[in-house]
């Protein structure tokens, strides 16, 4: 017989189909099973359609007879939702499907619906078991969870630079310093994000696109490309309007914050449903990010190279930023961190 945790992690890979498709909401899934069988499975895949219990039940139902989910035990990633928003609640869906038990892994930060589904299940005569798999549900919700608290989406920092800590090599060496599999993972970053910001003088020396263009990812009809945020220290008037941000097919996604704003930036952002916020830019305004106390996860490729280049990762880093949850994964000859920034409780 395999344990609630077999069974969560079956739901936690449901769920992570959704990283980079359901902002507003969270990425969730779950797994409807019986007698150590799975009935069913689902995944919630944009804000507005059904929530992951629901697409689990349907999927269960649309292969197996009617009455087949009494007795049986859904798992979910998060807390179901008990109030009617864009769709209906999830817990009286599971009570009119007859499911005996519930399994979660985490409660809903959310304030309209933390707490409230154990209370409103057990009413009903349905068990209920929470805080299973909770570190690894906790990650699928990072960003929805920080901005449920503050307001504000979950940044992430996104630079490659070589060994001696450049972005640039010397004239006539070419403009790459990562291979072109690291470059397809800032395509898997992009696809995470909901929106992509780079600095004024970035846009005029590079001239950057910031669209999701990969070929091995499913992006046509399934994802917006991001919202794209120019931040420069002057006024909107002084940047290029011939760059790409601004002429392609995707110009109106393209917002301008002026003066350096950095958390009007974020505010803006925030309002326009962004959970994930990837920031790739030179290293004065990356620096500036980490000093405002405004970032919350680093990807940084290194290259194994010693350019000797021009320009700083970064530019004037504070020297207590201090890193958790430290992942290093070979790409090619690259190298990548993935960590987590700590912030120091106020």
């Amino acid at each position: 017989m395999k344990s609630d945790e077999n069974w969560m992690q079956v739901a936690i890979a449901e769920a992570r189909q959704g990283i980079g498709l359901t902002s507003p909401n969270p990425a969730v899934g779950a797994v409807i099973v019986k007698d150590d069988i799975l009935l069913g499975k689902g995944w919630h895949r944009q804000a507005g359609q059904p929530h992951a219990e629901r697409e689990a039940i349907a999927d269960a139902l649309s292969r197996h007879p009617a009455g087949v989910l009494r007795g049986s035990t859904i798992y979910v990633t998060l807390e179901p939702c008990s109030s009617h928003g864009r769709t209906p609640p999830c817990t009286q869906g599971i009570i009119d499907a007859g499911i005996s038990r519930v399994v979660y892994g985490i409660h809903d930060p959310n304030p309209m619906h933390a707490g409230r589904a154990e209370s409103c299940l057990q009413s009903h005569g349905v068990e209920v078991t929470s805080g299973v798999c909770t570190t690894e549900c906790q990650s699928l919700i990072r960003a929805f969870a920080k901005k449920q608290s503050t307001g504000f989406p979950w940044v992430i920092l996104k630079s490659a630079m070589s060994l001696d800590g450049r972005i640039t090599r010397p004239p006539g060496e070419g403009q790459w310093l990562t291979s072109p599999k690291s470059r397809e993972y800032v395509q898997r970053l992009r696809f995470e994000s909901d929106a992509i910001i780079t600095g004024g003088n970035t846009l005029c020396i590079d001239d950057p696109a910031l669209t999701l263009r990969s070929k091995q990812l499913a992006i046509s009809g399934q994802k917006q490309q991001p919202w794209r945020m120019v931040i420069t220290r002057g006024s909107a008037s002084q940047l290029p309007p011939k760059a790409q941000v601004f002429t392609d097919a995707y110009a109106d996604r393209t917002l301008v914050q002026e003066q350096g704003d950095l958390t009007a930036a974020l505010q803006t952002l925030a309002d326009a449903d962004c959970n994930t916020v990837l920031v790739e830019a030179g290293g004065t305004l990356m620096s500036a990010f980490l000093d405002a106390g405004l970032v919350d996860e680093v990807a940084l490729f290194y290259a194994p190279m010693l350019t000797g280049g021009p320009d700083a990762g970064f530019a004037g880093v504070p020297t207590d930023i201090q890193l958790t949850d430290q992942c290093y994964t070979r790409i090619g000859n690259d190298i990548l961190l993935r960590a987590t920034v700590v912030h120091s409780a106020l």
